[in-house]
């Protein structure tokens, strides 16, 4: 069973700083591509940043751009998402999705249940 389990959310005031954790198990972590969408209470689901096992490759939204990093570790089969310098309008359930054999996200095969990060002014 294909298992994605966040952690690492919490509350942290405005400019500061989380690491989320996205632990994978039940399928081979090198083939796929894994990372990060966020939820805000009334908006869409947003692609937040994700990375390809394959090639390192990595894709960031405009809105976390020089703010936010991703990066795996294959012994562990774990993606991290370091947020820094923190705003208000990051303030969202956070979830990890991986893509089965791809090095881009588009149509996530699984999804996490969610961690909430809030920020506050």
């Amino acid at each position: 069973e294909v298992q994605l389990v966040e952690s690492g959310g919490g509350l942290v005031q405005a400019g500061g700083s989380l690491r989320l954790s996205c632990v994978a198990s039940g399928f081979t972590f090198d083939d796929y591509a894994i990372g990060w969408f966020r939820q805000a209470p009334g908006k869409e689901r947003e692609k937040v940043s994700y990375i390809s096992s394959s090639d390192g490759s990595t894709y960031y939204a405009d809105s976390v751009k020089g703010r936010f990093t991703i990066s795996s570790d294959n012994f562990k089969n774990t993606v991290y998402l370091q947020m820094n310098r923190l705003k208000p309008e990051d303030t969202a359930v956070y979830y990890c999705a991986a893509e089965l054999g791809a090095i881009t996200i588009a149509t996530p095969d699984y999804w996490g249940q969610g961690t909430q990060v809030t920020v506050s002014s």
